[in-house]
Formats: structure tokens, sequence, C-alpha cells
């Protein structure tokens, strides 16, 4: 396959003729992402019978726009109230939040979008170009690397909880302890579903992620009067959009961070069912050890900001890899999709790039367009997302709470579930 810039010319028209899909698409992705428990996964299956009724091509770009707009919705909730929308945000909240309660909500959401739409572009155009290279490095992965990966993934929880290592180790088993609930693959035993039904096919992500972060999150901030300290109630007064352009230029000073980061999350991305959260605190954890200075992680660092929002979108386009070139999907979005161009008669691998690449590049135009639209439609937003952060706490609470339990039963709809998030909340 060889590069043919007049074919890309006519891909990037072709798909910036679908605005009309690519913008509405944006703003519901950015809702959806925005909303702990629901996911561009969800969301599309909630709009198959949508999706299905249309034209492949079409389709095919408003699941893409949709999943891309999601991601940095996910960063939202995680940065104002320390609830990621998704798991690939889990890393977001250690440095956002606390520029949030300093009353840098401005500047810690203009940090994020530039970082997001930075490392998306920069992944998706490296796709494009060597797609078909980057795609081989899934072949040599199988159960043994997969084990590997895992075991690092839970060596990082050690790292990152730098002020007491063996309380982050024992933590990360136990998580792995939990991970082992569920009936047997083999012989479909139970093993620690003490009875329930709901667990015989392992504890669920989604309520579990809602109980850790969103409900417990809202057992605390209900003891204070608002999330913000004394000093960043006055420094939220004081902002305006100056503080919003202050976060771009500083994002925009960290380009080479930006880069190196979202590279890291592309090459994660091709590993089918790694996943955006490893890729989000692999990059955290990489950024912490060759940063000058690892002691500011954890207070509202800029580049512990930088590094996740970066990596987490730069997964985005590397799960679609191997989708496309050999047909695994590369995540649950990526499944979603397979399916429903499987139903239009579409075969995914190496013969899709010569009869249909409209479809084969399709996705990766889609994501350049979608990254470049968010930078007019988001970005003038942040200043007034901002303002949840003084909404009273006792008002919060309650919504926070109602939101997420919704959020926990929606992906099964099980009651079940909802007690779960309480009980992990807890």
């Amino acid at each position: 396959m060889e590069f043919d810039p007049a074919l890309f010319v006519e891909l990037f028209a072709r798909t910036f003729s679908f605005w009309w899909i690519i913008l509405p698409a944006i703003l519901l992705g950015l809702v959806v992402g925005a909303i702990p428990g629901f996911s561009a996964a969800n969301t599309i299956i909630i709009l198959l019978p949508l999706t299905l009724a249309m034209d492949p091509e079409p389709g095919l770009v408003f699941m893409v726009a949709l999943y891309a707009s999601s991601r940095m919705g996910a960063g939202i909730p995680a940065i104002l109230v320390n609830i990621p929308g998704t798991a690939g945000a889990a890393a977001t909240p250690l440095d956002g939040y606390p520029m949030t309660k300093a009353g840098r909500s401005h500047q810690a959401l203009a940090i994020s979008f530039v970082s997001s739409v930075g490392g998306g572009l920069l992944t998706t155009i490296i796709a494009l170009l060597l797609m078909p290279w980057l795609s081989q490095a899934a072949f040599y992965l199988h159960s043994v690397e997969m084990i590997v990966i895992m075991l690092f993934g839970i060596s990082l929880i050690a790292t990152i909880a730098a002020k007491d290592t063996l309380k982050g180790l024992i933590a990360g088993f136990f998580g792995l302890m939990i991970g082992s609930i569920g009936a047997d693959v083999v012989y479909a035993t139970p093993r620690g579903t003490f009875g329930f039904l709901e667990l015989y096919d392992k504890v669920p992500l989604i309520p579990a992620l809602v109980g850790l972060f969103a409900v417990s999150e809202a057992f605390v901030i209900i003891e204070r009067q608002s999330i913000l300290s004394e000093e960043g109630r006055k420094r939220m007064d004081e902002a305006g959009w100056a503080e919003t352009w202050e976060g771009v230029k500083i994002a925009c000073s960290k380009w080479w961070h930006i880069v190196w980061t979202s590279i890291i999350g592309l090459i994660i991305g091709v590993v089918p069912g790694a996943g955006a959260a490893i890729a989000a605190f692999v990059a955290y954890q990489q950024s912490k050890t060759f940063s000058k200075t690892p002691e500011l992680y954890g207070t509202g660092h800029v580049e512990g900001l930088i590094a996740p929002e970066s990596a987490n979108n730069g997964v985005t386009s590397g799960t679609l890899i191997p989708l496309l070139v050999i047909g695994i999907p590369g995540g649950a979005t990526a499944a979603i999709m397979l399916v429903v161009l499987q139903y239009h008669g579409v075969t995914m691998g190496p013969d899709l790039f010569m009869t249909s690449p409209n479809l084969a590049y399709g996705p990766f135009t889609t994501m350049a367009v979608t990254y470049a639209l968010m930078i007019f439609t988001i970005m003038p937003l942040a200043r007034y997302m901002s303002k949840i952060t003084v909404v009273p706490t006792n008002y919060m609470a309650p919504i926070i709470i109602s939101f997420t339990l919704v959020g926990a039963f929606v992906p099964r709809e099980y009651m079940f579930d909802m007690y779960l998030a309480l009980a992990f909340g807890v």
C-alpha cells in the first residue's frame, strides 16, 4: 500500500462533507462521556437501529466522531468533581482535581482539551500513515505477554502511590483478587460469588468504578460547603477568559510532553483488550518517572494532567488499527463498529484497503476532522463548564449520586449493580 497524496486529499474532502453528522456526534459524545457509567459503546448500542439504517460510510463517520469526542468528555467530570466519566479517565483526577480545588478549573479544562486534541490528532495522523506496519505488533502478543502487561499495570499502582509503596502493592493485589471473582472460564466453577448470580460474569467494571470514584467522592464533598478551597473560590471569582487562554498557552508550551505520551497511548491501543485505562496510567507513571519534579505529581501538576489525557485520546486511533487490518476489535466500541459493518456486508482485512479505501481510511480521516472541529466547538465552553464547581455541595452530592447510580444500572440493567456501586463507595 503506497502513500497516495491525492487519495488522502480526496478522503479528507469526502469526510468533511459529512460535517452535519460530525457536529451532532461531537456534542452527543461530549455529554455521554461526561456522564459516569455511560460511554461511546453503550450509546452506540442504544442508537444501533439508527446506525444500521444508515449507509455504511455515514454510519461509520457518526460512530467514530462519537467515540473520539466521548474520550474528551470523560475528562470533564474527572477534573471538576473528581469523577472519571469512563475508566480511561481514571488517572485524570490525580492532578486535574487538585487544580480545580485551587480555583484553576478554567486552566485545567483548557489544558485537558489541548492535550486531548493534540494527542488524538497526532496519533490519528501517525496511524493513518503507518497503519499496516503498526498492526503487526498485535500478532506477537499472546497470553504470556498479556499477563506480563497486567502485572506491569499492578506494579504501576505501587509506583504512583509513592507515599506508601507497600499500600500501593496491597491495593493492586486486592484488585487482582476482586478480578478473580466469577465463574471459572474452564469448568464454570463459581469463585467468590457468595451465591450472587449477578457476580458469575465477574465484578462489573462500571459499577465498581462508579462506586470507587463517584459515590465515595459524593460522600466526601457533602461534608464541605464547596468543592473549592477558600483560596480557590477567590481565584474562581476573578477568573475569566484570560485563565482559559493561559491554560492553552501552558499546554502548547508542553508540546513535546503531549507528543510522547500520546504515542504511548497509540502503542497500547493497538493491543486488543489493553484499553485506555492502562494507557493513561502507564503514561502518567512514565511522565512522573522522567520528570525533574516528581514530588509535584498529585498536587495539581500540569504534566500530570497532560500525560493521561494525551494517552487516553491516543488510544482511540490505536484500537481501530487491528479492527481494520486483521478484523480484531481493540475495544468494546470497535467491536460494535465491527458488528455494524458486518451487517452491511463489509469484510475487514487487507482487501478492504483496495476495494473500499473510503471505509478503510475513513475512520482516521473522520477522527482528524473531528479533533479539528472540537477546537472550535468545545474550547469556548471551558469557562462555562467550570461554573459547576461553585454549586453548593448539598445540591451537588444528591445529583451526583443519582446520576452515577443510573450509570451503574445502565450497562446490565440490574438493581444489584446499584447496590454494588454503593458498597464500593462506602
